[in-house]
């Protein structure tokens, strides 16, 4: 296990990426790196260390994963990936629902950071709504602060009303992020969730930003990209559908990238400014909410 870092001691980020103030007044890279469905195939592993490694040298040092994703199996591959680099990482994990209860979350925990190799995440989110009680989930979650097992704690996919049930818990002002789904095709939460966090300065942090590559094929990021190419920069429709999701400043964004030439396109949306026009035609295609809708996962 690593050395822990004292609470007090903000991550060092590259500042080229771009920085999100949370909450607690730390600052973290908007683009960070996800890795959902990473880890599953030895065959990959590899390429998938490189990739996170690759990521990390560019700056995009907010690595996202979950003790779902594949069964643990994603966290042991951050874990090799990030040894000997762990001081330079903002580690995001999540608990599962079912495991959010007083003694449940602090044995998932235990095992989070077995298996990242590491003796404290920065990040820790309550993955989705269950069964058990906010005020318990959000109690065993401070007790980890606390301890000194975690820094911070968030939730990932709660609707509105079910921030408006955490305002009545203790300790709920502690809340750094909410994750959701956000994308193009996913704009649901701009009509009232979106504007209730940035009224609260709570970051949103978008997973599937670019709809687990759906969003590629789509005419108008064609030729969104290919207005924004020439020879100093090639950009793609990923980079303008992840150029679109950082349009916000209350926006961190943690695409997938498998391989070391997909994590550098996704770095490269950092270099991108869409126009108005640009936003114009986008809302044509993908039209924001006009009412409130329910909050769509993955």
């Amino acid at each position: 296990m690593t050395a822990s870092r004292p609470t007090d001691i903000p991550c060092p980020v590259d500042a080229t990426t771009g920085l999100v103030s949370l909450p607690c007044g730390e600052q973290v890279p908007r683009l960070g790196q996800g890795t959902w469905y990473m880890g599953d195939d030895g065959g990959t592993r590899a390429a998938e260390i490189r990739t996170l490694r690759t990521g990390l040298d560019l700056g995009l040092t907010l690595i996202d994963t979950a003790e779902m994703y594949g069964d643990g199996r994603a966290e042991e591959l951050v874990g090799e990936a990030i040894a000997g680099r762990r001081d330079e990482v903002f580690l995001v994990s999540k608990v599962l629902p079912s495991h959010a209860s007083t003694r449940g979350t602090s044995r998932a925990l235990e095992a989070s950071l077995e298996r990242l190799n590491t003796d404290y995440v920065d990040l820790y989110l309550l993955h989705w709504r269950g069964s058990i009680p906010l005020q318990e989930s959000v109690g065993a979650l401070q007790e980890l602060v606390g301890a000194g097992k975690i820094r911070h704690w968030g939730v990932s996919n709660l609707d509105l009303d079910d921030l408006h049930e955490l305002d009545t818990v203790p300790d709920a002002g502690a809340l750094q992020t909410n994750q959701l789904l956000y994308n193009l095709s996913r704009r649901g939460i701009e009509y009232d969730l979106l504007p209730l966090l940035a009224e609260r300065n709570i970051p949103v942090m978008a997973y599937s930003p670019i709809e687990q590559g759906r969003l590629l094929q789509h005419p108008e990021l064609h030729r969104i990209a290919g207005e924004h190419g020439g020879a100093a920069n090639n950009a793609g429709p990923a980079q303008i559908a992840l150029a679109w999701v950082l349009r916000r400043p209350d926006i961190i964004a943690i695409p997938k990238a498998s391989t070391v030439d997909h994590v550098r396109q996704n770095h490269g949306a950092l270099e991108i400014t869409l126009s108005s026009a640009d936003l114009t035609a986008l809302d044509a295609a993908f039209a924001p909410p006009t009412r409130a809708e329910p909050l769509e996962m993955l």
